[in-house]
């Protein structure tokens, strides 16, 4: 019967508990960018190929696995970004699409669609860091501490950077009529 060395079978366990650690907050770096869970799931996916390729290369040790990670993640996006500009001539996300709450009647479906339809528009013109921090908190429900691992900033910032995209948001939709109603 083959069995693997133990060194490798460690390896994998390694390998397998950072999968567990980390897959969620890189899974949701991606989602922030482009608001497609299936597209999240293959920048996820390649930032652990990479990093699985990087061990196995046996280069230098990482310190900060998730902030590697990350990093990597976080590439790939703009990458992804960049490729879907020359491809399309667009660029960024399906914003909302694919979302789904409680139960609700057919008239108020019909309503929602329609603003966030509307609001995935406004949200195209934002920066893109301001689209980040809001999907980020709004659409993942992130907390502070997470929104701050992921973007690469303190905590503190992002209260300030959350502030400061909802403030534009706000200014903008109030420019297009939009009412606290809406």
């Amino acid at each position: 019967m083959d069995s693997e060395p133990p060194a490798a079978t460690s390896g994998k366990a390694d390998f397998a508990e950072l999968y567990n650690q980390h897959s969620r907050i890189v899974w949701s770096l991606a989602y922030s960018r482009w608001m497609d869970s299936d597209l999240a799931s293959d920048i996820m996916q390649e930032s652990f190929l990479r990093l699985w390729k990087y061990l196995e290369a046996g280069e230098e040790e990482i310190q900060n696995p998730r902030a590697w990670l990350l990093r990597v993640a976080r590439n790939l996006a703009e990458d992804q970004g960049k490729s879907s500009f020359r491809r399309h001539g667009t660029q960024g996300p399906e914003v909302f699409n694919g979302l789904h709450g409680k139960q609700l009647t057919p008239d108020t479906i019909i309503e929602q669609q329609e603003t966030f339809a509307r609001l995935r528009e406004e949200l195209k013109l934002l920066p893109e860091a301001d689209r980040d921090i809001l999907v980020l908190r709004y659409a993942l429900d992130a907390e502070t501490d997470q929104i701050a691992e992921i973007l690469g900033v303190q905590p503190s910032a992002v209260h300030m950077r959350l502030s400061r995209a909802r403030q534009r948001l706000a200014e903008q939709l109030k420019a297009k009529g939009w009412n606290n109603e809406t």
